[in-house]
């Protein structure tokens, strides 16, 4: 379980493009995406993705989809935060992705709970989120609230009433 210290602060960044270096520096470190191992693990995310995928997640969300990193009070980024609608779920999934070298240190639940009250601000019931069973951040979920749903072999389902 992470340690969990009330006094952290964290800051929400709307990326710029130029900002996207960090999310494809996420996506591609193999500590970082350990958690989607069952699934590929890291993610190659090009360049020339970057525009198609800052104008579906940032300009043109619809409010439909929410995309930020999280920093610290020194605007370092640490990590990023996001929720989508989910057409098989009938509900918004959450994402919260934090760099290798910043776990354990209390910011993903800390960044956990800012992407819910986002999205209660923005008018969301509820989220969902489908987890590897063998993830420990499952932990971070059930200790701000989320109820396991369903399960299979694979993934754990959790759901957070906001």
């Amino acid at each position: 379980m992470e340690n969990y210290n009330k006094e952290i602060k964290l800051h929400i960044h709307i990326p710029t493009f130029n900002d996207l270096w960090f999310r494809q520096l996420l996506l591609s470190d193999k500590e970082t995406m350990s958690y989607n191992d069952r699934w590929g693990g890291t993610i190659d995310w090009p360049e020339e993705a970057w525009k198609d995928w800052y104008d579906w997640w940032i300009l043109n969300h619809e409010n439909k989809r929410y995309y930020r990193y999280i920093t610290t009070e020194d605007n370092v980024f640490i990590g990023e935060i996001a929720y989508h609608y989910s057409k098989d779920y009938k509900g918004y999934m959450a994402n919260v992705i934090i760099y290798a070298k910043y776990r354990k240190q209390g910011y993903g639940l800390k960044a956990l709970e800012i992407l819910c009250e986002e999205a209660k601000k923005n008018g969301i019931p509820f989220l969902y989120d489908d987890i590897a069973i063998d993830n420990p951040g499952i932990s971070i979920f059930l200790k701000l609230g989320f109820k396991e749903v369903d399960r299979n072999s694979e993934i754990i389902l959790l759901k957070k009433d906001l």
